[in-house]
């Protein structure tokens, strides 16, 4: 019984995505660019995930009980926010060390010099990465929060109760890949200088596989708050702070940001890792909180 309504919820879901979402598909695309509507499109199409999952939980549910609204504990918030900082260390890190892209403080030292003259460029820069830091987690966290009440607010919940944890982390990744892909293929949702097929690639990989942190992260917590952290992160971390610091060449496109090799291959490590912390507390049931 519980299985039959898991798939119907799973189902009624999927088809009220398909349809908000393509309203704002329809907006960014024939516009051909995300910044279309002052990034207002955007943002509304971050929240049909989230909106989709609201109104599938009260038409099967009459209630938005179990989805994980409390925050749960502080440290897998914290370990949303550390992780995707940890990775683009090493990956972007190496990526300046090799020469396979250089690394430039322009962007910070132009963002200081609107704000003040006075001071230590070096001081100035630290403060304003300190800002950013905290006030673009929050920023991150308005647009995040609207794609994680879809994807481990709703249907990750649903399909541990009719497969596996491991099958319904690889399915939430497929939905949530094909989810981006009119954004890649029709609009501007690419790194300049790299073809859309291997975009396409390398974004699956890293999204399949950090999806594995995702999901330990909301079952482990019964919340969906820290996966929110995690997304508002690594959006952060990578499109604010690591990669307006690298200094491109011809091959550093392919290299970072979401659709380089660099982050693909950081996802599929975190995928091995995560899978065998999930495989260690098989035993124990899905925590999917209130």
């Amino acid at each position: 019984m519980e299985k039959n309504i898991a798939k119907k919820k799973i189902f009624t879901y999927l088809a009220i995505l398909v349809v908000l979402s393509s309203v704002f598909y329809t907006l960014i695309i024939s516009a051909g660019t995300l910044s279309a509507g002052g990034g207002i499109y955007v943002l509304g199409l971050m929240w049909m995930p989230g909106v989709s999952a609201l109104i599938t939980q009260l038409i099967c549910e009459h209630s938005l009980r179990g989805m994980g609204w409390k925050p749960g504990r502080f440290k897998y918030l914290l370990l949303g926010y550390v992780i995707p900082l940890a990775y683009c260390l090493v990956v972007y890190g190496a990526t300046w060390l090799s020469g396979l892209g250089g690394f430039t403080n322009a962007p910070i030292l132009a963002a200081v010099s609107q704000y003040s003259t006075h001071g230590s460029p070096l001081l100035l820069s630290a403060i304003y990465i300190a800002n950013l830091a905290v006030f673009g987690l929050l920023g991150g966290l308005i647009s995040g929060t609207g794609e994680e009440l879809g994807w481990r607010g709703m249907l990750l919940p649903e399909l541990t109760k009719v497969t596996s944890f491991n099958k319904a982390t690889l399915i939430t990744g497929a939905v949530w890949t094909l989810w981006h892909l009119p954004l890649i293929l029709f609009a501007d949702y690419i790194t300049p200088g790299i073809p859309r097929w291997y975009g396409v690639i390398m974004f699956t990989l890293m999204v399949t596989g950090l999806n594995f942190v995702f999901s330990w992260l909301r079952v482990q917590s019964g919340s969906f708050w820290p996966a929110a952290v995690l997304h508002a992160s690594h959006n952060l971390f990578v499109q604010s702070i690591f990669t307006p610091l690298t200094l491109q060449n011809h091959v550093t496109p392919y290299i970072i940001d979401e659709f380089g090799v660099g982050l693909a291959l950081a996802g599929l490590v975190l995928a091995v890792i995560f899978f065998e912390k999930k495989k260690a507390h098989s035993r124990e049931p899905l925590a999917v909180g209130e």
